[in-house]
């Protein structure tokens, strides 16, 4: 973590901008993290994108193994500077990294074994999966998947848009989180991470104000 480049990036920004990324980064959590499998409709992502900076969950993953599309910035509405997005071209590597980083795998279904989502374990530290629009996840998922989850419905429909099961399943469990006694807060290094990188996604001119702070560093050294 370079904490001089920080401190040199704050003088470019408002007390205000620095004080915003405080408070929001004091709401941040990694305790969830959502990953979206080849979603087709790049609208969806998008959407997704915009409800995880709303809900406070800092990691985006894109399984693309079969589609791989860009963010819409009109439907992220800037979220696209404040999310973490991961990009995978195969689920295992996908699941591999998340279950080394302490995550279990929770498949989202309508199937009837899935917990409701008041019944789910929001205590434990979860990477919940979200399939394509049509099929919902594929057999690799489901057959690894440590838990299972879904969305209680009471009308005709089955099932729903993938933005709006995530957006209601974020928004259910982020609130259990924020009640309890969960320490859920991000790290002292994952914040200065998430400044220092924030600060950039702020500054236009960034990269020259960068590339002129190393070489005058250099040049002392």
């Amino acid at each position: 973590m370079d904490i001089a480049l920080l401190e040199h990036l704050k003088g470019f920004l408002t007390e205000k901008r620095m004080a915003r990324f405080e408070k929001i980064l004091s709401e941040r959590t990694t305790h969830f993290t959502i990953v979206a499998e080849d979603v087709y409709q790049i609208h969806n992502t998008s959407a997704v994108m915009r409800s995880c900076d709303a809900f406070g969950i800092q990691n985006l993953h894109l399984v693309e193994e079969r589609n791989g599309k860009s963010i819409d910035k009109e439907i992220a509405m800037g979220s696209q500077k404040w999310v973490t997005l991961h990009r995978y071209n195969s689920m295992d590597t996908c699941m591999e990294t998340l279950r080394a980083r302490g995550y279990q795998i929770v498949a989202t279904s309508p199937h009837a074994e899935a917990s409701e989502l008041h019944e789910f374990d929001y205590t434990k530290k979860s990477a919940l999966f979200f399939g394509t629009e049509k099929d919902g996840l594929t057999e690799e998922v489901l057959s690894q998947a440590d838990a299972f989850i879904k969305v209680p419905m009471y009308g005709f429909t089955e099932s729903l848009n993938i933005s709006v099961s995530a957006a209601i399943i974020m928004q259910h469990l982020v609130t259990k989180m924020k009640l309890s006694d969960l320490d859920w807060h991000l790290s002292e290094d994952e914040i200065l991470e998430l400044e220092l990188q924030w600060a950039k996604n702020t500054i236009k001119a960034h990269k020259k104000i960068v590339d002129r702070f190393n070489e005058a560093r250099a040049l002392k050294e």
